[in-house]
This record gives structure tokens, sequence and C-alpha cells, in this order.
């Protein structure tokens, strides 16, 4: 595809860029023009690059010069197969190559936890050095007995935030919220790993003119899969913080989750901190699993407008300062409560699509329950702090000490006094 783009533009011609010519000109090529491939994964690819080639068009449409077409060759793309032209028999996958070549069988390290009737589709891809198999899957809704579903009239309000990536507040003052401390220290000691590992092999990384030697291909293999490692810790930790929200919702029937659409930071350009934070917040990532899970649980999701829920007093409905910590304070009314639920209170009562209003009271959770995510993150433990911090951290109470006999003298060892100051010209000697 690459090179018949390039024909065409040394040519002046319009570039193959819509799905329904690239299936065209595949058909006119022949049977070997993707090697190995059939007719069904040749179609995915060309999907692949159509997307590619609009996104990156609407990207340059909006003003966004530095949006590239793709004209980079890549070795390994996903590569799609939908329900009929693939074969599932246990922890094996039978993938159909082209004419004259062997069909493709797949080794899985467990089987597919979906029956077999119900699944759509395959993508084989590589992510960080491993071969995946992503698999789709079509599966109902959840069925409740009766008077024990969701109940519509149930709405609870979700603020989405870095330190806890959900803060829900739902009806009859219960509350939730999810840690996700775990997520941020991984974040940032990958960072850090990541650094140090650099600074490691700078002085025996390859020069840029060996980008194709052997010791080039060992350290970005290296870091390829060091990076999928880190997607994968992330992805489940996000996974596990929806599932909590989700249950909890379904304990409490909550029928509607109102969610407040942070997107609207994206756009600020404060600074590298800032855009750090952005990145690794994950956004879309967040709003796309709590989607999915709270669909399959039949409960809906709504998108609200948040401006202002975290800095607006619920009491007297006034701008309050940006508070420090995670306690909103207000100085005219002198309420004091958790921001980010007192965000989630507000989100709830704001209607969707509607603009940055409060139309009705906002009632605060009353009774809290707490989850953590991230448990299997190197180093995550019981405690709230983030996991592999220095103990010595400012703010840390230490460990305890006993307290001190009533005469006051101390529980600490006696120390030895070794007094090495010498005058000028003396000598020092040992008694034998």
């Amino acid at each position: 595809m690459l090179e018949v783009n390039a024909w065409r533009r040394r040519r002046r011609d319009a570039p193959l860029s819509g799905y329904q010519e690239l299936c065209r000109e595949l058909a006119a090529s022949g049977p070997g023009t993707f090697a190995e491939l059939d007719s069904a994964g040749a179609r995915s690819v060309l999907r692949r690059f159509s997307e590619a080639w609009f996104a990156a068009a609407k990207r340059r449409k909006d003003g966004d010069v530095s949006a590239g077409f793709p004209r980079r060759r890549r070795g390994l793309v996903p590569v799609r197969w939908y329900h009929g032209t693939f074969a599932l028999q246990g922890r094996r996958v039978r993938i159909p190559m082209g004419k004259g070549a062997s069909p493709l069988w797949v080794r899985l390290a467990r089987e597919v936890p979906y029956p077999l009737e119900q699944v759509r589709s395959i993508t084989l891809l590589c992510e960080g050095g491993r071969l995946f198999l992503d698999v789709s899957a079509e599966i109902p809704i959840v069925s409740y007995p009766a008077g024990a579903g969701p109940d519509p009239g149930r709405i609870a309000g979700v603020d989405l935030g870095i330190i806890h990536p959900y803060a829900v507040a739902g009806p009859d003052g219960a509350g939730l919220l999810v840690s996700g401390r775990a997520i941020r220290a991984e974040h940032r000691m990958h960072l850090a790993d990541t650094k140090a590992r650099r600074r490691a092999v700078a002085r025996r990384a390859p020069k840029p003119g060996q980008r194709g030697s052997r010791r080039w291909r060992k350290y970005r293999r290296r870091a390829r899969m060091v990076q999928g490692r880190h997607r994968r810790r992330v992805r489940q930790a996000q996974h596990e913080a929806a599932r909590s929200v989700v249950s909890w919702a379904v304990e409490q029937r909550v029928g509607e989750l109102r969610v407040g659409d942070p997107r609207g930071v994206l756009g600020i350009e404060a600074g590298r901190r800032h855009n750090l934070r952005l990145r690794q917040w994950q956004i879309g990532r967040l709003l796309q699993v709590l989607t999915d899970k709270a669909t399959l649980a039949g409960i809906t999701l709504r998108l609200v407008n948040e401006r202002g829920t975290s800095l607006t007093c619920p009491a007297c409905q006034r701008r309050v300062p940006k508070p420090r910590g995670r306690i909103l304070s207000c100085p005219h009314c002198r309420f004091s409560g958790h921001r980010d639920l007192v965000a989630a209170a507000i989100i709830a009562t704001r209607i969707p699509g509607g603009g940055p209003t409060t139309p009705t009271a906002v009632v605060l959770p009353e009774v809290l329950t707490h989850r953590r995510a991230g448990r299997h993150l190197p180093g995550a433990g019981r405690s709230r702090r983030d996991p592999r911090r220095p103990r010595a951290a400012r703010g840390s109470v230490g460990p305890r000490r006993p307290a001190p006999p009533p005469a006051g003298e101390s529980l600490a060892h006696k120390a030895r006094i070794h007094n090495h100051h010498r005058t000028p010209g003396e000598r020092s000697w040992t008694p034998h």
C-alpha cells in the first residue's frame, strides 16, 4: 500500500485512502499481494490503514500540522478475522491463510472464557514482544430477580480523578472512594526506572549510525517488553477500579451513573508537569472501561458537565479557593468535606447535556466505602501510602517507639563518645 501510494504521488495522482477503493485495488492485484494472508486478513489491514489515514487528515484539518499520514513501514500489524472464518478448538485456534498456504494454528496459554457461539471476532496482535489473541464476544446483559435489579430512579454521581480514579456519591447518603495511589506510584516508578535504565546504557548504547545492529535490536526489544508490562499492569488496575464501582452500584440498586466529563482540561497548556499528569491519567480509558462494565450490568451511564464541581461549596453555592489537599473548606459558611465526594454529589444533581448549574439540593455521602485498585502492582501492600515510597518522606510519622519512663531516662543505648580531636603536634598512641 505504501509503495502504491508512493507511485501515485510521483505521478501526482490522488492517494488511495478509502476502504472501498483499497479493496478494489487489492482485488485487481491478485493473490499473493499480502503474502500468505487471506482476503479477510488483508481487508482488516486495509481498514486499519484507511482509518489511520482519515484520522490524520481530520487532525490536519483541525489545525494540527504535526499529524502525519501513515507512510512508515510496519512489520507487525494487528489482523482481525470475523465469525465464520476461524475455528476454536479448546486451547487452539485455526486461522485460514491464502490460497495454496497451510492454515495457521495458534496455541493459547488458556482457554477462551466465553462460549464458542458468543465469539464474534479474533484479532492477532503483538505487544511488547509478546503475541496476543484479542477476542470479541457478544455477552448478554445480566438479569436480576424481580425487585433486585437497578432502579432507574436511583442516580449516583461519579467524579474522575488521579488519586481517586472514581469517587461516587449515591442515594441514601452512601458513597464510594476508589484509591488509585498504587496506579500513580506505578507510573512514577516506571518513569524513574526508564530514566535510570537510559543513564545506565548511555555509555554503551549504539551510535546513531548503528540502528540496525544486534545491540540496538536487543536494547529496543527490552524497552518494548518493559513498556508492555507497565501498560498491562495499569490496564488491569483500571479494570479493577471500574469493577469496584459497578459492583457497589449493583448493591445500591443504582440505575443511572452520571459521570463528570473532564476532557475539557486536555486543551489546557499548563507546562510539562500538567501534560505528564494528563497522559498518565488516561481519561478516555477510565470512561471506556466504566461504560462497558456498567452496560453489561444493566446500568445507564451519562456524561454531564463537571465544570466547577470541585471548587463550589455545596452549602452556600459560592466559589471557594482551590484546596491543596483532599479537604474542601469554605471560608464563607465554614463547610468542610472531601473534595472528590463533594464534586460527585454535585455531579449527581446536574442534567446531562445541561450547563454548569445545580438545580436541586446536594446530598453529601454519610456512609463511605473504601476500595483500593492495583493490589497486584509491585510493592503494593495494605498501606494507603504510595508503594515503594521512601519511608523518610515528608509527613511520615516513622516507626512507633515506646514512651519514656517516668524518671525521664532515655531508653536508647548508651552512646560511646570518641574524641579524636588532637592539638597540633600531638601524636595518638594506644596503650599495650
